[in-house]
């Protein structure tokens, strides 16, 4: 891991993840988290204030940098319940299977490596009946931005932590076994390259 990684893209990654824009799409999803529950890609902890807490028995925080857990801390020691640092990405989950009531992902898979097998690893701890609660940006329906997306995520994919702009979001769910029963997109504030969103939830 570069030292770019490691001491600047924690911080840039934590500013650019608390817009507005995107902390209105959390209020729309998170309240839905209930029970067990895992959140993939915790990142610096942004989504803690939006979950309902008296809902939540027990947090996973799935994360693979150590510098981001460090700049969730405050975040973390301000929450009305258990939180538990899991130190990995997505792709081998350490929990065994069916153990969550909710998996929460939001705006992690566009980075994730290998997506197709983290979703596959959500579904496995996923209990049976229990819910994925999404919302991620991903490629946009209009054919031109489409077009910049391609062309700029080599570029943007190596200055922004693996982040792709062009992941079709609700087509990788679905082809990962899941069924989605809430779907909502859009373009929320900045260059619409970066800013077509979906948010819902899949069982």
């Amino acid at each position: 891991m570069s030292l770019y990684e490691r001491h600047v893209l924690p911080h840039l990654v934590n500013c650019v993840c608390g817009t507005g824009s995107m902390r209105r799409r959390r209020q729309k999803v998170l309240p839905e988290a209930h029970g067990r529950v895992l959140e993939v890609g915790f990142g610096t902890g942004h989504n803690l204030p939006y979950y309902e807490h008296h809902r939540v028995d027990h947090l996973w925080a799935l994360e693979p940098s150590r510098a981001s857990w460090a700049l969730a801390r405050s975040r973390v020691a301000a929450a009305s319940f258990p939180v538990e640092y899991l130190p990995s990405g997505a792709e081998e989950i350490p929990l065994p299977a069916a153990a969550a009531d909710t998996v929460v992902v939001t705006f992690a898979l566009c980075t994730i490596g290998d997506v197709a097998l983290a979703l596959a690893e959500i579904r496995r701890v996923l209990r049976p009946g229990g819910e994925l609660v999404f919302c991620e940006h991903g490629a946009a329906p209009d054919a031109d931005v489409r077009r910049w997306q391609d062309r700029i995520d080599p570029f943007w994919c190596r200055v922004a932590g693996g982040c792709h702009l062009n992941r079709p979001i609700a087509a990788l769910i679905q082809r990962a076994g899941f069924r989605i029963e809430r779907l909502e997109s859009g373009y929320g504030s900045g260059p619409r390259i970066a800013s077509y969103h979906s948010w819902g939830a899949a069982t």
